[in-house]
């Protein structure tokens, strides 16, 4: 018994020993990770260097405070990230820095939305007037990939890589026969023919209304796509449709013969080339530096100083109640940001940055109000990025003027609310049955263990028309419009950036920068600095209050892949709270 006892006693010291080791551990990487953040890399760049361009990170709205962004779990992926504003900062200094010698890109597949990557390739471009060379290689090249790379002086592939170049196609999932099996039954209130969020959930394939409007809207983003290859590689937009619908490009050499490419390489020929730019020999190492370090370490800008101040409040993802986070709308944290930039006098005008499908009616309504106020007192102006459709057009439609890229998605004018019923799965198959008393007829209206009674639909059906309503007369009054007008163009109908500006949801073309020398002139500043609301995220607060989420999202998305986005629809449909004024669906091109 005796020797039993000490055993069991080594191994609960063992056990005590292990733990305090890893809580000792765990204490050292999070002082390691409080030091890093506190460290300012400062990387020097040499004479004759070139700039790496690597478009496969993720190109948010913003660059993320610190490093973190590049630890697996905790950060996010391990993978860099960079924001577009900062990028094309990047270039646009680069352009002018004698030390830099040209850029190289390296695209496979970027990681970015639509609209994001023309300000980008615009960027690509105006680099170009300073006569340095851009050069592009891959392995493989994606659409979008190509559409970035095109905008380069040279582009090579491998000599056994590929090259898309098929046309665009979306596919859309839908969840019906899936919900049918389970016994679950989606029960949708909505307004606008249009408004296909719900679909996925009631049909087993597109309507009519839906199948007008995807198409309408994806050979929108296709002829943009089509018009900027076109004019950077000298083909006509007739032969590249051959090309794309004859599946013409199926080896390098025919990418190379019908060119869209202007060579074969491997990768050490291509850094012969750029030892050649630099002036090296081939025994020696290319000067390189990354966007990232080359943005990071920029001087501050030249009207720093100024008095005169231009917000600019970022808007990106879901419109949520409360206080959201770097990658969600809170209608408390944003119409804070919205309100300190209204009563700072030293900010003259604002520019509201959105990038959102939408979400809340009522945290977008929230949010509107603060707009409002604020355009009584300052120029109000709104920049739409990929997509600031439903909710996310609510609150931006009411500025003086609104910029949109011609493939930014947008509009989307339309409400509606899912209330799911369990009665089927939870009575037939699983056994399971509710019973209960009730104060009032309609005490309870929500409950998700019945169908909805006919006296309970007609309330709701009530409460989404008066939110439509009150949508479409926020648009009307802010675009100048009657309600009519904006009746017939909404209904949950998505329109791409050029149609929106024809029909008078947006006022001009134009890119984020456009938007804010805009917003300069109307308030008459010309010597002005541009502050950013809301404030990011501390990074370390955020890892101590989400780790747990963190992780669970983190292996979330290692097992299912790509089949994580199918999995945030569905969970996003099932949580999502009252009325919602939101995008159909996430739009993903291929």
């Amino acid at each position: 018994m005796r020797e039993f006892f000490k055993y069991v006693f080594a191994t609960v010291v063992g056990i005590v020993i292990s733990t305090v080791l890893l809580f000792i551990l765990f204490f050292v990487i999070i002082i390691g990770i409080i030091s890093s953040v506190g460290e300012e890399k400062k990387v020097m760049v040499k004479n004759n260097s070139i700039l790496y361009l690597n478009l496969d990170q993720a190109i948010t709205e913003r660059t993320p405070e610190n490093s973190l962004a590049g630890i697996p779990i905790i950060g996010g992926g391990g993978e860099k990230t960079i924001g577009f504003t900062d990028l094309i900062k990047a270039i646009k200094a680069a352009k002018t820095d004698d030390k830099i010698k040209g850029v190289y890109i390296s695209v496979s597949a970027p990681n970015a939305g639509m609209a994001t990557m023309l300000e980008v390739r615009n960027a690509i471009l105006d680099f170009k007037t300073s006569k340095k060379p851009v050069i592009a290689y891959s392995e493989v090249y994606s659409q979008g990939a190509y559409y970035l790379a095109s905008a380069a002086n040279k582009i090579y592939l491998n000599p056994q890589g590929g090259l898309e170049f098929k046309g665009f196609s979306s596919e859309l999932v839908f969840f019906k026969g899936a919900l049918d099996k389970l016994g679950i039954e989606a029960q949708i209130i909505r307004v606008g023919n249009y408004k296909s969020a719900v679909e996925p959930f009631t049909n087993t394939k597109m309507s009519d209304y839906n199948r007008q409007q995807v198409t309408a809207y994806v050979g929108g983003l296709y002829r943009t796509f089509l018009e900027g290859i076109s004019k950077s590689r000298n083909i006509t937009i007739a032969d590249l449709h051959v090309l794309a619908d004859a599946y013409k490009i199926q080896q390098p050499q025919d990418a190379l013969n019908y060119k869209l490419i202007d060579g074969i390489k491997y990768k050490d020929e291509i850094l012969d080339e750029l030892r050649a730019l630099t002036k090296k020999d081939k025994k020696s190492t290319v000067d390189v530096i990354s966007i990232n370090d080359y943005a990071a370490n920029l001087p501050a800008n030249s009207t720093f100083t100024a008095k005169n101040k231009i917000a600019v409040i970022y808007a990106n993802g879901d419109i949520v109640g409360g206080e959201g986070s770097d990658e969600q709308i809170g209608s408390e944290r944003i119409s804070r940001a919205i309100r300190k930039a209204r009563l700072d006098d030293n900010i003259k005008a604002i520019v509201l940055r959105v990038n959102s499908g939408g979400g809340s009616a009522l945290a977008s309504e929230v949010i509107w109000r603060e707009m409002e106020l604020s355009k009584k007192v300052k120029p109000v102006i709104a920049s739409f990025g990929d997509v600031a459709a439903s909710g996310g057009y609510y609150i931006g439609c009411g500025a003086d003027s609104i910029f949109v890229q011609p493939n930014t998605i947008t509009g989307s004018i339309g409400v509606f609310g899912i209330i799911p019923n369990f009665q089927n799965l939870l009575n037939n198959k699983l056994g399971i049955t509710f019973d209960g008393v009730k104060t009032g007829q309609y005490a309870d209206i929500m409950s998700v263990n019945r169908p909805l009674t006919a006296g309970e639909r007609f309330i709701i059906q009530n409460g989404v028309n008066h939110v439509y309503d009150i949508f479409i007369s926020r648009v009307a009054d802010g675009r100048k419009k009657t309600k009519a007008q904006i009746d017939s163009i909404g209904g949950g109908h998505v329109w791409i950036g050029t149609d929106a500006v024809k029909i008078g949801l947006a006022d001009r073309l134009g890119s984020f920068n456009d938007a804010i020398v805009a917003a300069a002139k109307k308030a008459k500043l010309s010597d002005y600095k541009v502050v950013e609301y809301p404030e990011k995220i501390d990074p370390l607060k955020s890892l101590l209050a989400n780790a747990k989420e963190n992780i669970s999202i983190y292996y979330t998305k290692k097992e299912l892949g790509e089949n994580y986005l199918l999995y945030k629809q569905m969970q996003k449909a099932i949580t999502n709270a009252g009325i919602q004024a939101k995008m159909d669906y996430e739009i993903k091109i291929k």
